[in-house]
């Protein structure tokens, strides 16, 4: 899909540049890259650091950068282009987990803009600077949000787990996922990153995704929260923020 998009406008001389988040770095992000056969830079962030220093808290999500490395917008919620051929959704795969299909039904209620992103995003690469959705530095200062002690220390609790993770110490990854959870309880992505860890293998191709307790030994889960419980205490019309003009 990303791919689709880059083919459209590179010859406009944009380039799109896609991040994999993930701890477990190529063996966990291999399979989703080679099936998309990207033309662009497809890179993968073993630490988090795109999330660290842009602020990113959920996927997908956004920078546009301009040809002289000034971001024109910041972090910025980018749901896939949207597909007009793309025909009735296939089911689920046949004897799924319940917990599965409850978060298949819950994601089904997640909502995205597409169109108006999309829209806005080829606006800017036709009219550049002049582009109403091109925003002033200030502009972009001002959205970026506060920073405090705790998230600064939330985002070295979470890179130090991620180290653990590349280093096998699972122990010490989980104590410092929890301290990341705790200090910065926005980021979806620090939370799906160590759930995401904790696989269960009733889910089949979708064990990844479980992203909660395991159905034989609940009481083992390391985490205050999970994603089936979290969205749906923070409801999934809010698990993605609005596109702002």
């Amino acid at each position: 899909m990303w791919r689709a998009l880059r083919d459209e406008v590179h010859h406009l001389g944009v380039e799109l540049i896609t991040v994999g988040l993930d701890s477990l770095g190529s063996s966990g992000c291999r399979a989703a890259i080679e099936a998309a056969a990207p033309t662009h830079p497809a890179l993968i962030d073993t630490h988090h650091d795109v999330a660290r220093l842009f602020g990113v808290v959920n996927i997908p999500q956004s920078i546009w950068i301009d040809e002289q490395g000034m971001i024109i917008r910041g972090v910025t919620s980018a749901p896939p282009p949207p597909v007009n051929d793309a025909g009735a959704p296939a089911g689920p795969p046949p004897d799924l987990p319940a917990r599965m299909m409850d978060i298949m039904g819950e994601a089904a209620h997640i909502e995205s803009d597409p169109a108006t992103y999309h829209a806005a995003l080829k606006n800017w690469i036709t009219h550049g600077a002049d582009s109403p959705y091109a925003l002033s530095a200030s502009e972009v200062i001002n959205r970026s949000g506060p920073q405090s002690t705790e998230r600064a220390l939330g985002h070295a609790h979470f890179e130090l787990a991620c180290e653990a993770v590349v280093q096998d110490q699972k122990a010490i990854a989980v104590e410092h996922f929890q301290a990341a959870h705790r200090l910065v309880p926005d980021s979806w992505t620090y939370r799906r990153q160590a759930w995401s860890l904790e696989t269960v293998a009733a889910a089949g191709p979708f064990e990844r995704f479980w992203q909660g307790p395991h159905p034989d030994h609940p009481e083992q889960w390391p985490y205050e929260g999970d994603w089936l419980s979290d969205i749906r205490a923070e409801g999934p019309a809010n698990y993605y923020q609005p596109w702002e003009d």
